[in-house]
């Protein structure tokens, strides 16, 4: 009798830990007309669309375990709100966890209000943003009747030659993570890949609406692989960039940024990478499931976005910071010139033998690699800062991914020790470094990282 009990809890537990997965995708570009134009995001102000040159996607992954749901879906845009990603999980039923992520692409429609005429005019098309949200929830709703038994292989490889970090200290993270899905026959049923750089190889003078070199690659894997192919950004922060990385043409000439020519080849670059670790991959087990997410407040100094919000740019609750991340009973702020807050979230997902840190911004590579520079350098505003936990510190599993710009977009995350807003600047420079004035403040490093250590432990 045991031993028939024994049997049969193996076999429930088995049943129960079996892996299905589905992929779904929508085109979610939005219409162009004279009267409402569409702002392009990522540069600077009053970059109105001229033409489609391909389409913005949105793409999902629904992965399930026998008993629980995660959906995690990635759009190729420069950023999304954690107010969006809240109204999409109330309209999908029956999932314990939804990602709403960017490709932070800098060539696609204005999603967060940053980009319009002037700095003080929103960028956002609201008709646009509810046509994206339920593009977002039918590529979901796609996945999941898509779902089917399947096995899985993990591959990775670096890419440093793809990479640019223009700001110093030089820290790149150059994984770039694919997993392809197999079903019983051996037949793939779709790939994901997960990599580290900014989507703008077509600069700021494009007026072209595109996906940049990550529709490029999607393309290329789809037609190598014979499968749905689901892409994700990941650290893209210090700045992780394709601008100024050289590209040859076939005859060995390098080619320019801004031209289609270096983002199509640019971006079958990063797909060749990308088969390579497929070509490598080591099959995982990507069950049970184990998905934890947790509110976090964060408080803001940037004066620039206190005034986008006063001025209704950016559309987001002001908190009062009463000097905690997860107060009790967070109290709205009306008066912006004291010092406030912003509630954002993150996530852990443990996958089987894979962990996934999710991230609300553009995270610096060293505060995911625990690289902060130790020492710091003398003129550092902030050169005794302690050193924040880093996210791939707190993951001891056998595989590592992070998703960035996850269920939020907050802006670059920086070590507060490398944080250099005020003269004498660092490393001996005239002026400061690109990064402090698209961030919240020097505290979001120390509160996110702290906060996301607790949150893999199981305390928040």
């Amino acid at each position: 009798m045991r031993s028939l009990l024994a049997f049969l809890l193996v076999y429930s537990f088995t049943q129960a830990a079996e892996l299905s997965v589905g992929f779904g995708e929508v085109d979610v570009t939005p219409k162009l007309s004279e009267d409402k134009p569409i702002f392009i995001a990522g540069f600077s102000h009053n970059r109105k669309a001229t033409k489609v040159h391909d389409p913005i996607m949105a793409r999902a992954v629904v992965l399930s375990d026998g008993k629980q749901k995660i959906a995690l879906v990635c759009v190729d845009v420069v950023g999304l709100f954690n107010a969006t990603a809240q109204s999409v999980r109330k309209q999908l039923e029956g999932f314990t966890y939804v990602c709403v992520s960017s490709t932070h692409n800098h060539e696609g429609p204005d999603t967060l209000g940053l980009w319009g005429k002037s700095p003080f005019s929103s960028g956002i098309n609201k008709a646009y943003m509810k046509d994206l949200e339920a593009g977002i929830v039918k590529a979901v709703q796609d996945a999941n009747k898509n779902l089917a038994k399947a096995s899985a292989k993990i591959g990775s490889i670096q890419t440093p030659e793809l990479i640019t970090d223009n700001r110093e200290p030089y820290v790149k993270h150059d994984d770039l993570v694919t997993i392809r899905f197999e079903g019983a026959d051996g037949k793939p049923i779709g790939v994901l890949v997960q990599w580290n750089c900014h989507p703008e190889t077509m600069a700021s003078k494009n007026t072209e609406l595109t996906s940049d070199y990550v529709g490029v690659t999607v393309a290329e894997l789809k037609k190598s692989q014979g499968c749905p192919v689901a892409y994700f950004t990941g650290t893209v922060g210090g700045l992780m960039t394709s601008l100024d990385v050289p590209i040859k043409n076939a005859k060995g000439e390098i080619l320019k940024d801004g031209t289609w020519e270096k983002n199509d080849e640019f971006g079958r670059a990063v797909a060749r990478a990308a088969e390579k670790a497929l070509k490598d991959a080591k099959p995982i087990t990507l069950t049970p499931f184990e998905a934890r997410r947790t509110d976090v407040y964060v408080p803001v100094a940037n004066f620039l976005y206190k005034m986008g919000w006063s001025a209704g740019v950016l559309e987001r609750v002001f908190y009062v910071w009463e000097d905690d991340p997860h107060p009790a009973k967070p109290v709205e702020a009306k008066d912006l010139t004291r010092t406030g807050a912003i509630r954002t979230e993150l996530g852990y997902l443990r996958l089987g033998e894979l962990e996934v840190a999710i991230v609300p911004g553009e995270i610096y590579p060293e505060l995911v690699l625990g690289k902060v520079q130790d020492p710091a350098d003398p003129a550092a505003d902030f050169k005794d800062a302690p050193i924040e936990p880093s996210l791939y510190g707190q993951m001891k599993g056998k595989h590592k991914m992070i998703i960035g710009l996850g269920n939020d977009e907050i802006g670059y995350i920086i070590p507060k020790r490398q944080w250099d807003a005020k003269a004498p600047y660092c490393y001996g420079r005239k002026k400061d470094q690109y990064g402090e004035e698209n961030s919240v403040g020097p505290e979001a490093a120390p509160v996110l990282c702290k906060a996301f250590a607790e949150l893999v432990r199981g305390k928040k």
